[in-house]
């Protein structure tokens, strides 16, 4: 969800409206404090997703592909990983040891990169069903997320991927398909079975209609592994059927995490903005980033800024650019044809990506309007890559203002932290608001102490 995303997706939330388009506003464009986010790799120019969720959880940069480690592990080297001095707290975690409930929502798997960066420490973000060669010393992410602290204590994980969490002998419940699991074992029973030792309050659920009955003033842990695999693409999603939307998932989360006095915290990824640009599929993306600014909306409506931040970037870029000279108004799916050379081309296309061998000379009935039509890129590569670039974040709520400037992706969770007062953070934090106190100014010594802490810890 980079610039051109983000531009691209407020013109066609506008244009489905029946706007021109460009005179539309997403939530978060509303959101006072705005910052740029350095979403760079300690070995790569361009990140993955797993690093950069690392970076933006965790508060350390690390390597390309691994989750919740430092810079000593290297990419899919099990031995790198086995000394728990490289393992990582994420804010997730702070938050627990702040006695606050805590969450995620993804509609993509559980055990995907960006959730995992939450509570798995691993070399690989792939790893998400066996570790490498049975290896036990590097356990699996689901297995983190069933048996392990800090995701043995998440009261709320809502997505797909249930394929990770039962035997490769064993048949799905609703698509039939196999399990992924070689080590025989049944992670959702394992679940169930820890979850009643504590709580008589506890749900598992697989589709919307179950996602439904469950009563949030009733429910202290909630399970739902909603698809086999990914969640659908919201065009894609059986309107009238069992598939949950982003929204529906997060209007649940907050309802049952909210009941905690002491607050919460809750991730909520719209991951399949980034599949649909690897697909070079640019309707989809936008339409899934309008859903992800449905569920901002919604969770600005359950909660009150007064105490509570809220917080929207990107993990990453990616190549799409909108480009040429429509006119105002254009459809921002639709076509441009350049006055100079005659020549006809889509107004978003990408820099790479299995666009390259879409047809380059028939764009009739309105073809490029399609739900599955691939933008035109420069040249070929099955999957569309991410870009470098620095993405926005956008915030809104207690401390937002530390949001400001150009920082490094690390910042994020520090910054988040110290406007809790959990976590590394939490000490100074409290010290913070006790000097504040104590003056006729009370946000300026707050402001500049926060501020200057924070970037020496990034």
């Amino acid at each position: 969800m980079g610039m051109s995303t983000i531009t691209a997706s407020r013109i066609y939330k506008g244009q489905k409206a029946g706007l021109m388009g460009e005179d539309a506003e997403l939530t978060f464009d509303e959101f006072p404090h705005m910052s740029l986010s350095k979403t760079y790799a300690l070995d790569k120019q361009t990140s993955d997703s797993a690093n950069t969720a690392t970076a933006f959880l965790c508060g350390v940069k690390a390597n390309y592909g691994t989750l919740g480690v430092n810079g000593k592990v290297l990419y899919e080297n099990c031995n790198s990983s086995k000394d728990n001095s490289t393992y990582l707290q994420s804010i997730l975690e702070w938050a627990q040891e702040d006695r606050k409930s805590t969450g995620f929502v993804t509609s993509t798997r559980v055990t995907h990169a960006t959730p995992a960066g939450l509570y798995a420490h691993t070399a690989s973000r792939y790893w998400e069903f066996e570790s490498p060669d049975g290896d036990h010393e590097c356990p699996d992410i689901a297995l983190q997320l069933i048996k392990y602290i800090p995701g043995k204590n998440i009261q709320v994980i809502l997505g797909g991927g249930r394929e990770a969490f039962f035997p490769n002998n064993e048949l799905d419940v609703e698509t039939k398909e196999k399990g992924k699991r070689t080590d025989r074992r049944y992670l959702i029973d394992e679940w169930l079975s820890d979850k009643k030792r504590i709580s008589t309050r506890v749900r598992y659920v697989t589709n919307m209609t179950y996602l439904r009955s469950v009563r949030p003033e009733e429910t202290d842990y909630l399970l739902g592994l909603l698809e086999y695999d990914n969640m659908p693409y919201e065009l894609d999603r059986p309107k009238e059927e069992k598939k949950p939307a982003i929204w529906e998932m997060t209007d649940k989360a907050i309802r049952i995490l909210k009941k905690n006095p002491n607050g919460f915290f809750l991730l909520v990824e719209g991951g399949r903005i980034d599949h649909a640009h690897h697909d070079g599929i640019a309707k989809k993306a936008l339409e899934e980033t309008v859903a992800m600014d449905k569920a901002i909306e919604l969770a600005l409506s359950l909660t009150d800024t007064e105490d509570t931040l809220i917080v929207v970037t990107a993990d990453h870029s990616h190549t799409m650019t909108i480009s040429g000279y429509p006119e105002l108004g254009n459809n921002i799916l639709g076509t441009v044809v350049s006055d100079e050379n005659n020549v006809e081309y889509t107004v978003l296309s990408y820099a790479n990506g299995p666009g390259y061998n879409t047809s380059r000379d028939n764009f009739g009935n309105n073809i490029t309007l399609g739900n599955e039509y691939k933008q035109l890129a420069t040249f070929y590569l099955d999957s569309e890559t991410h870009a470098g670039e620095d993405v926005p974040v956008f915030a809104i709520g207690p401390m937002a203002h530390l949001f400001q400037g150009v920082h490094d992706q690390s910042y994020i969770p520090h910054a988040m932290s110290f406007a809790a007062c959990i976590g590394p953070n939490k000490e100074l934090c409290n010290d913070a608001v006790k000097l504040a106190s104590h003056t006729i100014l009370p946000f300026l010594p707050l402001y500049f102490y926060g501020l200057s802490f924070l970037k020496e810890m990034v």
